[in-house]
């Protein structure tokens, strides 16, 4: 059984508990808040045996297997470090970190420390996309020439002091939603020769659009996330003989379409529960091989997607 611990219990900590609900051998052990209240009450919702009203205590507590870090993007480091520290595993909601320089400390530590470390990118570990990735390493549609993804919604009536619009939380649209678009580039294609960017900021100073063309050797990507509207939020990825075409809301895919031939195939790969479980499970299978990294999302994934976030946020700083 893998005792896990939850810090930070917002909205993203419910859906992920729910689902760490649906692994047997996952234990919800442990939920950590500032508020001892909300702990209390998030503690009593999800059945967790222990609730703690700050997050050092949960670091303290022996029982405590993997740490999983649901706090706003400007503290990921901070407490991903703590509880390395701690000696603790720790799975890092997306974005790691709020740039690669922070990544990389945090990736360093984890190697000094001999904990297992991951980034929470849940949409790598999601069935279709596992899929998608092995007909394209089979070469099933060929060389890749384009691939498309957006991501949008619209967020402009939220708190502007909510995490994901206040700018000292890490908020913005890029951070938020844009990492998934650049992450399916990445996965697919690799690291670009150049990326190109253009934001568009709100009156606070919030990046709230960001439009992205990633320029390979013998491809394109054309990336897009914003809080303005909601986007189509459909991926496309094309190869020299065959399109595949993956569905609205395409970073939590339930299936995916391939043409080839002027004909469409359709595949059925519904994800159990809302999705994490499949991240829960490659986790935990992880930790009990006595791995420090997956190797479907490893430390130096995460290093090249900040390194690539690291560089959209230089070419679109506001002056």
């Amino acid at each position: 059984m893998t005792y896990w611990g939850i810090v930070g219990l917002g909205s993203i900590a419910q859906h992920f508990v729910k689902d760490l609900a649906l692994v047997p051998s996952a234990n919800l052990y442990a939920v950590a808040s500032r508020s001892e209240e909300k702990a209390v009450d998030f503690a009593l919702a999800h059945r967790a045996d222990v609730s703690y009203g700050n997050y050092e205590s949960l670091f303290k507590d022996p029982k405590v297997n993997i740490v999983y870090i649901a706090t706003p993007h400007s503290s990921h480091a901070k407490w991903s470090l703590a509880a390395m520290k701690a000696g603790k595993h720790v799975l890092c909601e997306k974005p790691l970190g709020m740039n690669l320089e922070e990544v990389l400390q945090m990736t360093q530590y984890a190697k000094k420390q001999g904990v297992f470390f991951m980034e929470a990118l849940w949409t790598r570990f999601n069935p279709s996309i596992a899929d998608i990735v092995s007909k394209i390493r089979n070469n099933e549609i060929g060389a890749i020439q384009y691939l498309q993804a957006d991501f949008g919604f619209y967020a402009m009536d939220k708190d502007p002091q909510s995490r994901v619009l206040n700018v000292a939380l890490g908020g913005g649209s890029l951070l938020d939603i844009g990492i998934y678009p650049i992450f399916l580039a990445y996965l697919i294609l690799g690291m670009p020769e150049r990326v190109m960017a253009s934001s568009n900021y709100a009156a606070q100073g919030t990046e709230v659009q960001t439009a992205m063309i990633f320029d390979y050797e013998n491809a394109k990507a054309v990336l897009y996330s914003g809080f303005t509207s909601k986007s189509s939020m459909v991926a496309q990825i094309s190869g020299k003989n065959g399109l595949i075409t993956i569905d609205s809301r395409w970073h939590e895919a339930q299936g995916y379409k391939v043409e080839q031939n002027n004909e469409i195939n359709s595949y059925e790969l519904p994800t159990k529960g809302r999705g994490y479980v499949h991240e829960i499970k490659a986790v935990q299978q992880a930790i009990a091989s006595g791995q420090l990294e997956h190797p479907d999302w490893t430390h130096q994934n995460s290093l090249d997607l900040a390194s690539l976030l690291d560089q959209v946020q230089k070419l679109t700083k506001r002056t």
